[in-house]
């Protein structure tokens, strides 16, 4: 059910030893070798003491160490504003593949939580206009914002586009 030896990957990313991890945690290095090999499950003060050392919270960690299969998804399609979207949805993402025609305007910000939106333009042109700045974006260019933010699409050209909306994490 939970892999922690995710623990083994996070150490060695920030170069740290079992006794570095173990000095500025408090768990023991026979504890967290044991945990890194799979061959105990840890507790929730053992998990809140690594979750600090690699500056994440226990939840955070405990969802690496789950199960990592992976998951399937059946896309959707829907119209707005004279776009055309293709978009699967995960967890903490929502993926849009738009293709409009030259003048269509989109502007739902209603829709939007608490995300980062991530708009990258595949084919044509694009304007973006946001509170106070417009962004026009040719063929290959992106643009990341605020997804709380009032903003309306508009297609300079006709446009193939990938929005990515990502929920914020929680911060403590």
């Amino acid at each position: 059910m939970f892999d922690f030896s995710v623990v083994r990957e996070l150490r060695k990313r920030e170069g740290l030893t079992l006794g570095d991890v173990s000095m500025r945690s408090g768990v023991s290095v026979p504890v967290l070798s044991r945990l890194e090999r799979n061959q105990s499950v840890a507790e929730i003060e053992t998990l809140f003491k690594l979750s600090r050392v690699f500056g994440m919270n226990a939840a955070d960690l405990l969802a690496l160490a789950e199960s990592r299969g992976a998951h399937h998804a059946s896309e959707t399609r829907h119209k707005s504003g004279g776009f055309d979207f293709r978009e699967v949805r995960y967890g903490n993402a929502r993926c849009l593949y738009g293709c409009a025609r030259k003048g269509s305007t989109l502007s739902r910000p209603e829709i939007h939580g608490d995300d980062y939106e991530i708009c990258w333009v595949l084919k044509g042109s694009l304007r973006i206009r946001l509170p106070h700045e417009v962004h026009d974006l040719a063929t290959g260019r992106a643009i990341q914002f605020d997804a709380i933010l009032e903003h309306t699409y508009e297609a300079l050209a006709d446009c193939e586009i990938v929005i990515v909306h990502m929920r914020k994490g929680k911060r403590f």
